[in-house]
């Protein structure tokens, strides 16, 4: 089986490593260090998460979401490393690699979460369209100040790691009218890496033979949109992906349990019966962590909260997922059996319902996207009189190098990059 060397997975953009004196780092440390000290990743402390940024200290954030999944990564490796086969343990990223992918994978998202996504989306359409990954993507490998054209120059296993849709933008559709989006749930962006970004893609995937970068980068249509669904990804990347389903499904849990906002009787509406249709030994325990869940002790709450985490860091397992591959980091994925996964959707389902969905969560989402809408077409439409100094700058630069729609991404860049705080400041000193 035809495997890339470690060389070829600790490449950067810029070349050869020039490491500082006396500096006895692996290449995984620096990817680490590089993310933790970065901008993008000190602007997630005012990101939201699920409730919004000052409505309550409790509540967790992007960033403090972002150090929960670096932990469950590094648990999963953990895991895999004393229950695995030995082929399997040559497969596990270094735990300082994994971290790395879990702290950098919310970085792309803009303010106000998924909301600010979409509004970004809408007003990108004509201009390669807007999603929080591709942006992850364009952070890590453009836009910060690492290096002057590769951004953090992290090392293509970690960039490979990062890619959750390893495909780019397909053709979008275009609104009637660009003012006056409607339903924004028509204009959630394709998930996928932007066109403007196509040689990061490209120098990611340059070392694999075609057959693997063919296979790996099939896509299938979705009946109930315009967008396609990219098939797979990496090993590391579905490690980084379950790190983040599971700390997105127990921990945005135990906010939403502990602030009132999801009580014992919706839980058993959403999540009865399909507990009760688990296997028995995760049934029986699910019925007793239940009970512990809604207790008015907050230690045995707490003994839940562990618990549930403990289920699926315990039970993931490595599957074939891309038979045809050669290279391993591609063949094979970290998966979960089938209940264990039920259940993590179940969790996620449930907090989807009786937080996201709230109306008041849902008007306040609405009143954020309107925010970012304004904000762009203000910037849009007079943006050497309204932008900063620097973005107006760049905004230039992009306009002169590549047009109109160099310009609307540089432009996008500055919305996506503000926290929430920002954003709103923003708005109020505007509108």
């Amino acid at each position: 089986m035809q495997s890339l060397s470690l060389a070829d997975w600790q490449q950067r953009r810029s070349g050869p490593n020039q490491q500082r004196p006396g500096d006895m780092r692996t290449a995984w440390q620096r990817d680490r260090a590089r993310v933790l000290h970065s901008a993008a990743f000190r602007r997630l402390q005012s990101k939201t998460q699920i409730m919004n940024v000052g409505e309550n200290d409790f509540y967790r954030t992007r960033l403090t979401h972002s150090l929960e999944a670096a932990q469950i990564g590094a648990s999963l490796i953990n895991h895999l490393h004393h229950s695995g086969s030995e082929f399997e343990r040559t497969l596990l990223p270094d735990e300082n690699l994994m971290e790395a992918l879990c702290l950098a994978h919310d970085i792309g998202h803009p303010p106000f979460g998924h909301g600010g996504e979409t509004a970004l989306n809408f007003k990108m359409l004509a201009s390669g369209g807007f999603e929080g990954n591709g942006q992850t993507l364009r952070i890590v490998g453009r836009l910060e100040a690492y290096h002057e054209a590769h951004g953090m120059d992290l090392t293509r296993r970690t960039l490979l790691g990062l890619l959750k849709y390893p495909v780019l933008m397909p053709d979008l559709p275009q609104p009637q009218d660009d003012s006056k989006p409607g339903a924004l749930s028509r204009w959630k962006p394709a998930k996928a890496i932007f066109q403007a970004d196509s040689d990061i893609l490209d120098w990611v995937l340059a070392p694999l033979s075609d057959n693997d970068r063919s296979a790996f980068q099939q896509v299938e249509p979705l009946a109930s949109s315009p967008w396609q669904r990219s098939l797979y990804k990496s090993f590391d990347a579905s490690l980084m992906e379950l790190a983040d389903d599971i700390a997105y499904g127990v921990h945005d849990l135990e906010d939403a349990v502990v602030t009132g906002t999801l009580n014992a009787q919706q839980w058993q509406q959403h999540m009865g019966q399909l507990i009760d249709n688990l296997d028995d030994s995760l049934g029986s325990l699910m019925h007793k962590l239940q009970q512990q869940l809604f207790s008015s002790s907050h230690h045995q709450r707490k003994n839940a909260i562990g618990a549930l985490v403990n289920i699926f860091v315990t039970s993931v397992q490595v599957s074939e997922t891309l038979p045809v591959a050669s290279e391993p980091q591609l063949r094979f994925n970290a998966t979960l059996p089938h209940h264990q996964r039920q259940l993590l959707n179940g969790l996620k389902s449930v907090v989807f319902e009786y937080v996201i969905n709230q109306p008041e969560i849902q008007q306040l989402r609405y009143r954020s996207q309107h925010m970012l809408l304004d904000l762009f077409a203000a910037f849009h439409t007079e943006p050497t009189r309204l932008l900063p100094r620097n973005t107006r700058e760049r905004w230039q630069q992009a306009f002169d190098k590549e047009g109109q729609i160099g310009a609307d991404r540089a432009l996008c860049d500055y919305i996506a990059g503000m926290t929430d705080d920002y954003a709103e400041r923003m708005y109020r000193s505007l509108f």
